[in-house]
């Protein structure tokens, strides 16, 4: 299958690995590049000598087109886009910031440029920020999400008739049969989060691996609204949060609840009590840890198979 997302990024699936902290580095990234998606690392939590030494064993990793995802907010961000250029990655995916700050420096470069958005306005400022698609991300997403709350089901098409660059679907995608029914919707391609977190290459601990895949509908709760919100796995630290929340707790009291790396806590060195643990809705489908490889298999043929069958 051939169509504008594919041409763009020069791999043989429109399925996309997306950037995560703690999970995202050259192993993931790599393996899914080698498959014929598009890898991504994820540079929110990495310092700037760990971002390049990830992007040159990536490179050595593979031989297929791969990128790196930079959340805008990150501290560093400038050192980060340094890096990138001088590594001459050929693909950048940012996300919680404005597209316009980088996006024309990195199309200099000869850089592709994606960016995360979660409704159509942001959509809009990416095209005309000269973004090359955008990647589109519901509701249902883990990590930080939109506080429009608009699910993936209403966003794509949203999306998709409010701009003439291609659309990634992202947010509860795990499967060929969600990405179907996403490019059904309008998308081109599709980013996949939670499913790749359960797969041996992913970086994130053996303990939230296994969270992942015991997790069942209902486990995962957006949260920290008034700070950054992000969808998270139900644990300590999180009843922690929600009954600050219920009694109206402050921005300044919930910054000190939250602390510093509270996500490397958790998705990293396996606190499953007191670590943040950042997760999509779709966990709840997510059973058994496969190779990363296998899961883009598994995606693109029930896709072709989905493609093919009669409407019950």
């Amino acid at each position: 299958m051939q169509n504008r997302v594919t041409r763009l990024f020069e791999i043989d699936y429109p399925i996309i690995q997306a950037g995560m902290i703690w999970a995202s580095g050259w192993r993931l990234a790599s393996a899914v590049s080698n498959a014929g998606g598009l890898g991504l690392i994820g540079s929110g939590s990495m310092y700037p000598d760990v971002l390049r030494e990830q992007i040159r064993k990536c490179r050595a990793a593979t031989a297929k087109p791969f990128g790196v995802n930079v959340p805008l907010l990150y501290p560093d961000i400038d050192q980060h886009i340094r890096i990138i250029i001088e590594e001459k990655v050929p693909i950048v995916f940012t996300s919680a910031g404005n597209p316009k700050t980088w996006t024309s420096m990195l199309k200099q470069e000869g850089i592709k440029v994606v960016h995360v958005v979660s409704s159509s306005k942001f959509a809009l400022k990416s095209q005309e920020a000269g973004c090359d698609a955008v990647v589109a991300e519901g509701f249902e997403a883990g990590g930080h999400n939109g506080r429009e709350e608009t699910t993936t089901l209403v966003l794509i098409p949203a999306v998709s008739a409010a701009v003439d660059i291609p659309v990634i679907a992202a947010g509860g995608i795990a499967t060929g049969r969600q990405m179907l029914a996403a490019m059904v919707l309008g998308a081109e391609g599709v980013q996949v989060g939670s499913r790749f977190i359960a797969s041996p290459e992913a970086s994130s601990h053996e303990h939230f691996k296994q969270a992942v895949i015991q997790a069942q509908e209902g486990d995962t709760q957006l949260s920290l609204k008034q700070l950054t919100p992000v969808r998270l796995l139900k644990n300590k630290f999180y009843q922690q949060v929600q009954e600050a929340e219920q009694r109206c707790a402050s921005v300044e009291e919930l910054k000190n609840i939250l602390g510093r790396g509270r996500a490397k806590k958790g998705m990293f060195e396996g606190d499953m009590d007191e670590g943040e643990l950042e997760i999509g809705q779709v966990s709840a489908l997510v059973r058994e840890i496969r190779p990363a490889a296998e899961i883009v298999r598994e995606i693109w043929s029930e896709f072709e198979q989905c493609l093919q069958q009669p409407l019950k």
